[in-house]
This record gives C-alpha cells, sequence and structure tokens, in this order.
C-alpha cells in the first residue's frame, strides 16, 4: 500500500467522519466498508493488499489499548461476572452450539465439514462493537449496556483468538484435538497475557511522575500499547490480552496514583486522533479486501449463518442474565436483547478470515466466502438497527 493510497483512504475517512460530527446519523464504519466495497472496483484501489499482519501488528494494538483505557473502572468492577462469563465460557458454549447449527444446515447449500463450520462459528464470536457504542449510548440513554458490550468485547478477542488457533491448526495441520491440552493452552495464553498487561500497566502508572512532559508521557503510552503486544506475542502469551488488561490497569490507576491532571487529557488528545485515522483506513480496507470473496453462490447459506449467530448469542445471553437472580436485578431481558443485537463482527473476524486464508489455499475458499458475507451483513444489518431497536426496547 502506497503513501498516497493510505492519504486518500484517510482524505475519504475524514470526510464521513466529518458529515456525521455527532456520529448520531448512522454508523460510520459501516459506511467506510461499504465504500471500501465499491473502491475494489478502481484498479487504483483494488491492487492494495491487507495481511493479518497489517491488521493484528499495526491497528489492533492502537485499538484495543484506547478503548481499555478509556473503560470506566467502576463499570468494569459492577459488570465483572457478566463480562467475564460472555467473553469466556459464553463463547465457548457459542462456538460450540453454533458449528453445530451451520453445519446442520449447511446440506442443502455447500459441502462443509463439521470442523469448518466450527472455524466459521469461531470467526464469528468475537464482538467488535466499536460503530454502535456512541450510538448505543446516546439511544439507550444508559451507558451500562455500552459498558457491558465494550467490555465483554475487549476480553474475548483474546478467548476466541485461542479457539480459533486450534481449531484451525487441527483443519490446515491435522493437529487432534484434546480438551485438556486445549484448556491447558488456553489458561496459558489468557493468564500469562493478562498478567503481562497488568505489570506492565501498573509499571507505567509509576514511569508517568518520572516525567511532567507530556509529549513524553504521550511516547511512553505508544511503548506501552505496541511494546506489551509484541513482547506478550513473543513469549508464547495472548498479546491481545496484555494489550487489554495494560490499558485498563492503567484506567485504575487514575483516581488512585496518577495526580497529573492533565495526563489524561493528554492520552485522549493523541489516542481520539489515533482511533480516528485507524478505524477510517481499517474499515475502508476490510471493504476493499472482502469484496474479493463476496462473489459466490451461496448467500442464502450466508445469510443463514448471520441469523443463526445473533439467535444463539441471543439465547446465551439472555438466558444466562435472567438465570441468575444478581444478573437478573442488573440487566433485565429488554437490556439482554439489546446487548444480543449489539455483538457486531468486525476487525478481529477479519483477521481470523486473513490468518485462514494465509495458511491454505482452495481447500479454505468457501470458509472465508462465507465468513466475509455473514461479517458484512453483520456491519450493515446490526449497526443499522442499534439506534431503533434502542429506542424501542429501553425507551
Amino acid at each position: 500500500m502506497s503513501i498516497s493510497q493510505i492519504i486518500l483512504l484517510l482524505l475519504i475517512g475524514y470526510i464521513i467522519f466529518t458529515i456525521d460530527q455527532k456520529q448520531e446519523n448512522f454508523p460510520v464504519p459501516t459506511v467506510l466498508v461499504l465504500i471500501g466495497i465499491g473502491l475494489s472496483f478502481i484498479p487504483y484501489f483494488s491492487s492494495i493488499e491487507v495481511t493479518k499482519d497489517m491488521i493484528y501488528h499495526v491497528f489492533l494494538p492502537a485499538l484495543l489499548f484506547t478503548s481499555a483505557y478509556r473503560f470506566p473502572p467502576d463499570e468494569l468492577k459492577k459488570n465483572a461476572g457478566i463480562i467475564s462469563f460472555l467473553a469466556t465460557i459464553g463463547i465457548m458454549v457459542t462456538v460450540a452450539l453454533l458449528g453445530a447449527a451451520i453445519y446442520a444446515l449447511s446440506g442443502p447449500f455447500v459441502s462443509l465439514s463439521f470442523l469448518g463450520a466450527l472455524i466459521i462459528a469461531s470467526i464469528l464470536t468475537p464482538t467488535d462493537p466499536v460503530s454502535v457504542v456512541s450510538i448505543l449510548k446516546k439511544s439507550a440513554g444508559d451507558e451500562k449496556i455500552a459498558d457491558v458490550v465494550e467490555g465483554e468485547s475487549l476480553i474475548n478477542d483474546g478467548t476466541s483468538i485461542v479457539i480459533f488457533t486450534v481449531l484451525s491448526g487441527m483443519l490446515t495441520q491435522s493437529k487432534s484435538f484434546s480438551i485438556s491440552s486445549f484448556l491447558g493452552e488456553f489458561l496459558l495464553v489468557s493468564l500469562g497475557g493478562a498478567s503481562l498487561g497488568i505489570l506492565f500497566g501498573w509499571l507505567m502508572s509509576k514511569a508517568v511522575h518520572f516525567t511532567h512532559n507530556r509529549q513524553y508521557q504521550v511516547m511512553l503510552s505508544i511503548i506501552l500499547a505496541y511494546g506489551i503486544f509484541n513482547i506478550a506475542e513473543h513469549v508464547g502469551v495472548s498479546g491481545v490480552l496484555a494489550t487489554v488488561f495494560a490499558g485498563i490497569m492503567l484506567s485504575f490507576e487514575y483516581g488512585r496514583t496518577i495526580r497529573e491532571d492533565h495526563f489524561k487529557d493528554t492520552l485522549d488528545g493523541f489516542w481520539g486522533i489515533a482511533e480516528l485515522t485507524i478505524l477510517s483506513l481499517i474499515f475502508l480496507l476490510i471493504g476493499i479486501q472482502a469484496a474479493k470473496s463476496l462473489l459466490f453462490n451461496s448467500w442464502m447459506f450466508a445469510i443463514i449463518i448471520f441469523v443463526l449467530s445473533l439467535l444463539i448469542r441471543f439465547v446465551i445471553i439472555t438466558g444466562t442474565t435472567q438465570a441468575f437472580p444478581h444478573w437478573r436485578k442488573r440487566i433485565t431481558w429488554r437490556e439482554a436483547t439489546l446487548i444480543s443485537w449489539s455483538g457486531l463482527k468486525g476487525t478481529m473476524s477479519v483477521f481470523l478470515i486473513l490468518s485462514l486464508q494465509s495458511k491454505s489455499s482452495g481447500d479454505v475458499d468457501m470458509i472465508v466466502s462465507l465468513s466475509f458475507a455473514a461479517v458484512l451483513i453483520s456491519l450493515i444489518v446490526q449497526s443499522m438497527g442499534v439506534s431503533p431497536l434502542s429506542k424501542k426496547l429501553i425507551n
């Protein structure tokens, strides 16, 4: 991707974000994806290649860190139980049920193995609410729902990568599945990443006091966001969870030990621009990359997969929140319905698709096409429905 292509894509993103300054009229990322699909028919842009490393190592750490350090620590404490459940056990159950449902209904449409169905399910389980959180907060009038959706998405990215890695390894490298080895790997990768993030987040909260220069403090945050991500990946634990927990730890330390009044404002100034820049690029690139896989003849099954993912998420979230009295007091069935609907697919799902595409060739083309189509439908349908659904259910 050339510098001129990047500048033009940023200009397009800037124009779209400027048109909807308050992000109340429409979900900007969804519009950017649709524009990206349109750009893919222009030779100048169709030559752009989006790689998994570009998304994973360049875009993802910044997005994760920005969301994590901004996340209200009080809300995390209040909703820690439901967020942890949905991002771990909930996502595992979702993969199992969704995979089984996809496999059971695939016969009339495509030739799909049970393992292939599970992989599609694992690709579609991570949520990416970046396109709806601001709309959700404004239309629902209650930040609790947005906090649960955003908190779940921060943590379930790490869980989904572990599940996907095991399943894709079985498909492309003929690895055998063992519950004990899977749980062992999951605990090592997850807890290792979280521990590294907490440690380095705490160290940064102390290092802030050694300089009062705002620029240096921002530089330190960049080193933390990308440094801890790559350190964690190098030692074999979750870089996603390391970056998330580093940001969360920093958020916890704001009111306790960090006495630099300008510190959060300075971070917001830099990372706010960085976030909009990355969002402009990444959703345009998702559209450009997805267009190459959307010309296939099983769109009806892709729609069915999307509906199944929505129904199963609704059953799991509504069932669990209403089954336990403590959660039932905090989250009504109406709020649970809105949380279910707000679990859009996005950046992490695209990374997993590109990861699968890079590991194999023609034998995964149908999985890639179905997954891309389901992600695209999710971005368009769910994001457009958040505002009217929240007004109907909550207000």
